[in-house]
């Protein structure tokens, strides 16, 4: 008897799995952190990554694809683009902000941060990222539990009864 062989993740009735699908390498995430950086072109995130120029062309396209970045002209009748994050890709802030502050926390320690992001108005660092229930407590994992939603499959279903 063989083993099934597992749904791709872009198949998958799982937001994780389809979101790592799309973002997920370690290129496509530091080509996200540096347009929230302030890169747009090519060449900046080719020079600010040093991702092999095949990856990143691989990786810009794949990002675009899918809604992340918007080619855009970078002067009125170029053949040059800037990358520019979508409402989507903008949706991504919390979670490198969030990836960033774990690093700090359990990679770098009593090390110290290597950088800080920080609110241009006040100058103060901000907030760790945290999950709040509906009513605003923070919950954390014990606190939570994992049920279908509308979109769930039967497949999810039976696999989150499975799991108890």
């Amino acid at each position: 008897m063989t083993a099934a062989t597992p749904l791709p993740l872009s198949e998958r009735n799982c937001s994780w799995a389809r979101s790592l699908d799309i973002f997920g390498d370690k290129w496509s995430m530091m080509i996200i952190r540096e347009a929230f950086g302030g890169a747009s072109k090519y060449t900046e995130f080719q020079r600010n990554t040093g991702v092999a120029r095949n990856i990143l062309t691989s990786r810009l396209e794949s990002l675009c694809d899918h809604g992340i970045f918007q080619r855009v002209p970078q002067r009125e009748g170029s053949s040059r683009v800037r990358y520019v994050l979508t409402s989507k890709g903008q949706g991504l802030f919390p979670i490198i902000v969030a990836l960033g502050q774990w690093g700090d926390k359990w990679i770098f320690g009593t090390q110290g941060e290597p950088v800080q992001i920080v609110d241009k108005t006040s100058s103060a660092p901000v907030q760790q990222v945290a999950v709040f229930s509906r009513d605003g407590q923070q919950v954390s994992p014990q606190d939570v539990t994992v049920t279908p939603g509308p979109g769930a499959s039967d497949t999810t279903r039976a696999y989150l009864e499975k799991r108890g």
